[in-house]
């Protein structure tokens, strides 16, 4: 670890905003939006992200000798765990059964986003290995300062994971599906790649939806207007107080979202009869598409494929993207080309007990995680096998 003059010296900040947004930048890097400063401040000042919606702001920073942020943590302080897609619901029941208190707890993670990406922020340059070590060092310490049963960083990248797990944390592996780009010059092409039957199932879903009524348009940087975040937020409340009862990201979240990175949303939206029936919204990367949220005020045979998962091969395909990430959970999406992966979390337990009865069932979980992602790539595959 640095020392002397390019000593480290770390700082928890209760809200985006006490971050400088270039040093911030800078140590996340351009690739994943969703770490950018501009997507947390949205969360925050919208109120989405929370200490009202549990979701207390507690990032870690790291700063050099001479005030350079160096390492960046998104984290917040939780008092439940809702809004993560890595379970511990089971967990929090077993420890609080056993007399312990679950909450509140330590995550690291975007909120509400299922996106794998880096956790440990760190601004390039020599010193890189050693903030990040810094950093998982300082998270531990943050933990016990606050008094807190356990520390989560979920969908970190493999690299992080492997860091954390050096570090001691439990290593945990989940799935998601993604689709991967083999070069393609057009959605056709794709389709060639695939076997007859899925390549013949897709074309109709497509042909159905294009027959239809509904016409699709997809939207990003100058092409957003409000009257189009306006139907978004309708569609995305209709779908969330449908599954889950109730959905964080108010409409002034969307709007910030429109106004301070417009370049980065890819919004597709379906229009009946002049009026906009349906939407799915993305984020663009570097080198990706993100899928994130998709709602709609009916029902349209075929249009959640279409809107969710051709409108974005099209999107990548054309701008030559290397993959486009759907979201988590659906089985559903092998079959339109999307395959499965692992994703991964890490979680630091306080108490000694607990901490073994988790490893114990993560040592179990983790091959049978493989083995589901090895089972459903090789039995659904759509792809043609050579030979």
């Amino acid at each position: 670890m640095p020392d002397g003059n390019d000593a480290i010296t770390f700082k928890v900040l209760t809200g985006i905003g006490e971050a400088d947004q270039q040093g911030w930048d800078a140590c996340a890097g351009s690739g994943n939006p969703f770490l950018s400063h501009a997507f947390l401040l949205a969360l925050e000042d919208s109120g989405s992200a929370a200490g009202k919606s549990g979701w207390q702001p507690s990032h870690l920073a790291a700063y050099d000798g001479s005030g350079r942020m160096v390492g960046a943590v998104p984290a917040y302080l939780k008092s439940h765990s809702y809004g993560e897609y890595v379970f511990d619901h089971a967990w929090a029941n077993a420890y609080e059964r056993a007399g312990g208190s679950y909450y509140p707890k330590l995550q690291v993670a975007v909120p509400f986003t299922p996106v794998p990406g880096p956790r440990l922020l760190v601004a390039p340059g020599p010193q890189a290995d050693a903030v990040a070590d810094a950093l998982v060092a300082a998270l531990e310490q943050v933990a016990e300062r606050y008094g807190v049963s356990s520390a989560h960083v979920t969908f970190p990248e493999r690299a992080d994971w492997d860091r954390l797990g050096k570090a001691g944390w439990l290593q945990r592996t989940g799935v998601q599906y993604h689709w991967h780009n083999r070069g393609y010059g057009s959605f056709d092409e794709f389709l060639e790649a695939l076997n007859s039957r899925k390549r013949k199932a897709i074309r109709k879903e497509r042909r159905e939806v294009a027959d239809s009524s509904v016409r699709l348009h997809t939207l990003t940087g100058g092409d957003l207007k409000p009257e189009h975040w306006d139907a978004f937020h309708r569609f995305y409340l209709d779908t969330t107080d449908r599954k889950w009862g109730g959905g964080y990201l108010n409409r002034r979240f969307f709007q910030l979202l429109g106004e301070t990175m417009a370049d980065r949303v890819v919004l597709v939206m379906c229009e009946d009869g002049g009026e906009w029936v349906a939407g799915a919204l993305n984020l663009l990367g570097d080198d990706a598409l993100y899928g994130r949220n998709w709602g709609s005020d009916g029902r349209y045979r075929f249009l959640h494929f279409e809107a969710c998962y051709y409108r974005a091969l099209d999107f990548a395909i054309e701008r030559g993207l290397a993959r486009v990430e759907a979201g988590a959970q659906g089985e559903h999406k092998i079959q339109r080309g999307y395959l499965p992966v692992p994703t991964y979390s890490a979680h630091w337990i306080a108490d000694p007990g607990f901490r073994r009865a988790v490893d114990r069932y993560l040592a179990q979980e983790r091959p049978a995680v493989q083995a589901e992602i090895e089972a459903l790539g090789e039995e659904l595959s759509p792809y043609r096998r050579e030979g």
